[in-house]
C-alpha cells in the first residue's frame, strides 16, 4: 500500500501442506480443479478454500493470509497475557506498559461498573461552553486526546524539502466514511445517511439525553457535518498530492481563517507559529464559516458526538456494541464483534506499538528470516532496475532519473533499528480510560514534538507486528514489517515460488509504487517534483489510463464497479509488482530450480502463489465500502487484472488467445 491520503497482508504460521525437500510449497489442495485457470484464475488458485472456510462471524474478510493474521494476534495475546501477570516490572519499561495497558483492558467488569463515568468530565466541559474562546479550547483539548475535530493538526515532511518536518492542517471531523456519503443520491448512501442518523441518536441517549434531544441532535450533527463534507476533497481528488500541497506562512493561515485563534491553539498544542501546509483550504473555509455563524448549541452537539464516537471503544459495554453495530455490522457486514482479548491486543498494538513491537520480534523474527528478506529485496530492487533499463517507451533523460530514484530508495525490513523511548508516559492497571487517554496524548505530543526539526527518517509509519507494508513517497522508501514477513506469504523455509509469489509481489509492488502517478510526482530526494521529459510523461498517463480503464470496468454488482482512477496507484502497483517478482523469480530458478509439485511447473506456482495470497473472500459489505473509499482493488480484480495483462501467465498455463484470462493485445496494459 501506500502512504495515505495526504502522504498507510494479513499472515501468519500455517501447516506446510505440502511438502518438497522439507520446504513449504504451495498449498495445492486449495486449487479448485473444476475451474479453468485461464478462465477464472482467482476461482482455481483458491477456490476449494474459500468454499471449506466461510467467513468468520467477526471479520468482514477471509483466507489464509487473514486467517494467518488473525492468529497472529494470538501470539501478541500470548506475550502479553505472559507480561500482565507480573506486577513487578520496572515502572515504564515496555513490560510494564503493555502489560498494564492489556490488564486494564482485559478489566471488563470494571469497565462496565465504571459506565460513562470516566467520560463526564469532557462531556461536561463540551456542555458547559459558554463562548467562543471555550469552544476552541475544547476543540484543542479533544485534538490532545487525538480527537480531530472538526480538523487535525500534526507533522509532516514538507512536500518540498522533506529533510525538514512542518506542521499540517489537514480535514477531520467526519463519522461517515467520506463526503460521498453525505451528498450522493444512490439509494445505498441515502440508507447509509438514515442509519448513520439513527447511530448517532442511539449513542447520545446511551449517554444520558433524552429520547427527542437525541433524535434532535443527530439531525443537527448530521447537518454540520454534511457542510464540512461539501467543502471537503473527495476520494480521487485526496490522490493527487497536488491537491493537497498549499504551503502558507502562519500570517496567511490565521488571515484564511481569523475566526479561530491559531495562536492560542499553536501555543497549547507547544507548537511554534511557523510556515505550514493547509491541506485542503476550502474545507478550513468552512470551517471559519461555522466558527463565525453556526449556534454554540449545534458546536456542543458536533463535539458531543464526535468525543463519543472517538472514546466509545473505552467506555461500557453498550456503547462498544452500539459503535459496532454501525461500523462494523452495517458498514463491513461483520456478524459479532471480536472477543475482547483480541480487541485489547489491537489496541496495544495502536497505541504503544513499539513497546510491544519489541517482544513481539524477540519471539517471533529470527534473523535468519531478516536476512532472507533483505536479500529478496535486493533481488527485487535489481529485477526493477532491469525493467527500467529496457523500457523501450522511456527516453535515457528520464530513464536515468527513475534509476537516481530506484537507487536512492531506503528499505526498512523487520523492525525499526531504534524503538521509541516512552519516557513521561504513566500507565496503570487501574483504569483503563486513563490509560486510553495517557497513551492518545502521549503519541499526539510526541508526533507534534517532530515540528520544526530535522525530518527523522528512522521513524516508522507501522508498528512491527503489523501485517502489512508501505512506501512513503516524500521519504522514497519501502517498509515492511515484521508481521508481514511471516507464512504464507514469507517463509525462510518456503521454496522460491511461494516467497516470490507471495512477499516478492508485494515488494515489488511496495517498490513500484514510486512509479506510479503519485510516487512518479516525487523526486529521489522526495520531493513533489516533476523528473519527467514533457514526451515521457504523456507516454506514462496514456499507459496509466489503460490502467484505470481496466479497472474501471469491474463490477461487484451490476451498478456498482470500481473506480479506476480511485485504484490506479493500487493497481499500477499489483500489475508491476507481478511482472518484476516474476522476473526475480526466474533469476533465483537459473541459480536453484524449484521442483515440480503436484504436476504444477515452478512458473505455474510462482501465480497459483500470488492467486492465493490475494485469495479473499470479501462479504458484499465490504466490497461496497471499498469500491467507494479504499484505493485498493477487491482481492479478485488484484488477482485477474494484472495476470491477465502478463504474457507470461498466459505461458505458464497455455491460454489460447480470447480466453478471459487473456486480454487482447490492443487492451493489454503494461506501465513498468
Amino acid at each position: 500500500m501506500s502512504v495515505g491520503k495526504i502522504l498507510p497482508a494479513m499472515v501468519l504460521a500455517s501447516a506446510a501442506l505440502c511438502v518438497q525437500a522439507q520446504q513449504q510449497s504451495i498449498h495445492v489442495e486449495d486449487l479448485d480443479r473444476s475451474a479453468d485457470p485461464c478462465t477464472d484464475f482467482f476461482q482455481y488458485a483458491n477456490g476449494t478454500w474459500r468454499a471449506n472456510n466461510p467467513i468468520p462471524a467477526s471479520q468482514s474478510r477471509w483466507s489464509r493470509r487473514w486467517q494467518a493474521g488473525e492468529e497472529a494476534k494470538t501470539q501478541l495475546r500470548d506475550i502479553l497475557a505472559a507480561v500482565s501477570q507480573r506486577r513487578d516490572w520496572a515502572r515504564g519499561s515496555p513490560e510494564q506498559l503493555i502489560g498494564d495497558f492489556y490488564g486494564a483492558c482485559m478489566n471488563e467488569a470494571a469497565i462496565d461498573q465504571a459506565g460513562l463515568t470516566p467520560a463526564a468530565p469532557m462531556l461536561a466541559e463540551i456542555d458547559g461552553m459558554k463562548s467562543r474562546a471555550d469552544l476552541q479550547r475544547v476543540i484543542r483539548e479533544l485534538q490532545a486526546l487525538a480527537i480531530s475535530a472538526p480538523f487535525t493538526l500534526s507533522s509532516f515532511p514538507d512536500y518540498h524539502d522533506p529533510t525538514r518536518t512542518i506542521a499540517i492542517v489537514a480535514a477531520g471531523g467526519l463519522g461517515l466514511p467520506d463526503r460521498d456519503y453525505y451528498l450522493k443520491s444512490e439509494p445505498r448512501f441515502v440508507e447509509a445517511r438514515d442509519k448513520y442518523r439513527q447511530h448517532v441518536a442511539r449513542m447520545l441517549r446511551l449517554a444520558g439525553a433524552s429520547d427527542a434531544e437525541a433524535t434532535a441532535a443527530a439531525t443537527t450533527v448530521f447537518e454540520f457535518e454534511k457542510k464540512l463534507a461539501q467543502a471537503a476533497l473527495d476520494n480521487v481528488a485526496l490522490r493527487d498530492p497536488n491537491a493537497t500541497d498549499h504551503p502558507m506562512s502562519f500570517a496567511a493561515l490565521t488571515q484564511l481563517a481569523p475566526a479561530f485563534d491559531w495562536r492560542r491553539f499553536f501555543s497549547g498544542a507547544r507548537v511554534a507559529p511557523a510556515d505550514l501546509n493547509v491541506a485542503e483550504p476550502k474545507f478550513l473555509e468552512e470551517v471559519n464559516r461555522q466558527l463565525q455563524q453556526a449556534p454554540l448549541a449545534d458546536w456542543k452537539r458536533y463535539l458531543r458526538w464526535q468525543f463519543l464516537h472517538a472514546s466509545a471503544s473505552g467506555l461500557a459495554a453498550p456503547f462498544v456494541a452500539e459503535d459496532f453495530g454501525f461500523y462494523g455490522a452495517y458498514l463491513a457486514g461483520a456478524r459479532e464483534l471480536k472477543p475482547r482479548w483480541k480487541r485489547c491486543a489491537e489496541a496495544t498494538d495502536s497505541l504503544l506499538g513499539d513497546a510491544l513491537g519489541r517482544k513481539y520480534v524477540e519471539k517471533y523474527f529470527p534473523p535468519e528470516a531478516k536476512q532472507r528478506a533483505q536479500q529478496m529485496v535486493a533481488n527485487l530492487v535489481d529485477a526493477m532496475h532491469d525493467t527500467l533499463e529496457g523500457l523501450a517507451w522511456m527516453g535515457p533523460q528520464t530513464r536515468e532519473k527513475a534509476l537516481q530514484k530506484l537507487a536512492a530508495l531506503n528499505r526498512k525490513i523487520g523492525y525499526p533499528d531504534k524503538w521509541k523511548d516512552y519516557r513521561g508516559l504513566t500507565i496503570t492497571r487501574g483504569s483503563y480510560w486513563h490509560d486510553l487517554e495517557a497513551a492518545g496524548r502521549w503519541n499526539v505530543a510526541d508526533d507534534l514534538a517532530l515540528i520544526g526539526k530535522p525530518t527523522d527518517r528512522g521513524r516508522w509509519g507501522e508498528t512491527p507486528p503489523t501485517s502489512d507494508a508501505y512506501y512513503n513517497p516524500l521519504l522514497n522508501e519501502i517498509v515492511f514489517p515484521a508481521g508481514i514477513l511471516q507464512p504464507p506469504g514469507f517463509d525462510a523455509h518456503a521454496v522460491d515460488a511461494v516467497n516470490y509469489g507471495g512477499l516478492g509481489v508485494v515488494i515489488g509492488h511496495e517498490i513500484s509504487h514510486g512509479f506510479d502517478d503519485q510516487g512518479a510526482q516525487f523526486d529521489a530526494q522526495g520531493r513533489l517534483r516533476n523528473w519527467w521529459s514533457p514526451e515521457d510523461l504523456e507516454r506514462f498517463h496514456e499507459r496509466t489510463a489503460c490502467v484505470a480503464r481496466q479497472f474501471d470496468g469491474y463490477f461487484i454488482e451490476p451498478d456498482i464497479h470500481h473506480n479506476g482512477k480511485l485504484v490506479l496507484g493500487e493497481s499500477i502497483a499489483d500489475l508491476a509488482g507481478v511482472k518484476v517478482a516474476y522476473l526475480a523469480f526466474q533469476k533465483a530458478q537459473a541459480q536453484h530450480s524449484a521442483p515440480v509439485v503436484d504436476g504444477l511447473t515452478p512458473n505455474q506456482q510462482f501465480f497459483i502463489a500470488w492467486g492465493q495470497w490475494r485469495g479473499d473472500a470479501i462479504r458484499p459489505e465490504q466490497q461496497r465500502l471499498m469500491v467507494q473509499g479504499d484505493p485498493h482493488p477487491i482481492a479478485k480484480f488484484r488477482v485477474i487484472g494484472p495476470m491477465s495483462n502478463l504474457a507470461a501467465f498466459a505461458q505458464a498455463f497455455s491460454c489460447k488467445a480470447g480466453a478471459p484470462m487473456v486480454r487482447p493485445e490492443a487492451q493489454r496494459c503494461e506501465v513498468w
